[in-house]
């Protein structure tokens, strides 16, 4: 493997299924540490990636709201080699069955229609993220350089991706690296 690499993570609408299959490298994760510096991730005091980039970006989750947009596109911006990981991230996974409602829909019923509320009102406040349109995979926001589904990808896979990249090629995901291991089992 070659020399050390920044990797940033970023989690945006999703269930942090697919940051929990990354911790699920186990101890893997020590020896990838000799190669990677994690320079922001959900989990880090430093959410962002930062301003001089990264080699590697990894996105987790769909893009449903204004500011999941602007984190994809600050991503892209900032890294070399831009992954988007797991099922919401490559197709916008279960969060796209909001887009069978219209948004305004959706916000009446979280918000005023619930059988618990008592004389709601739908929230407007500058800290709170206006909603897109329709729920989409990073894909459709900002150019991808590599798409890892599964819900979540198996730790395998996301070991096979990382370790490629570290030495130097592009992964090529296909047959058995999509399966449960890497090994098909």
């Amino acid at each position: 493997m070659g020399e050390k690499i920044t990797v940033a993570t970023q989690w945006l609408e999703s269930c942090a299924g697919c940051h929990m299959s990354f911790l699920d490298i186990d101890e893997r994760i020590v020896e990838l540490l000799k190669y990677v510096e994690l320079s922001s991730s959900p989990i880090t005091d430093m959410k962002h990636p930062p301003e001089e980039g990264v080699v590697v970006g990894i996105l987790t989750g769909g893009i449903g709201n204004e500011d999941e947009a602007h984190e994809a596109k600050l991503m892209r911006e900032r890294c070399k080699i831009l992954i988007a990981m797991g099922d919401c991230a490559v197709t916008g996974g279960i969060c796209t069955m909001r887009n069978f409602f219209d948004k305004e829909d959706v916000l009446r019923r979280g918000y005023i229609e619930t059988e618990r509320t008592v004389d709601g009102e739908i929230p407007v406040h500058e800290e709170l993220t206006p909603l897109t349109d329709q729920v989409s995979g990073v894909g459709d926001v900002v150019p991808v350089d590599i798409y890892l589904p599964g819900c979540p990808p198996s730790a395998d896979a996301i070991w096979y991706v990382l370790t490629e990249l570290l030495a130097g090629r592009m992964p090529k995901l296909e047959g058995n690296v999509l399966k449960y291991g890497s090994d098909g089992g």
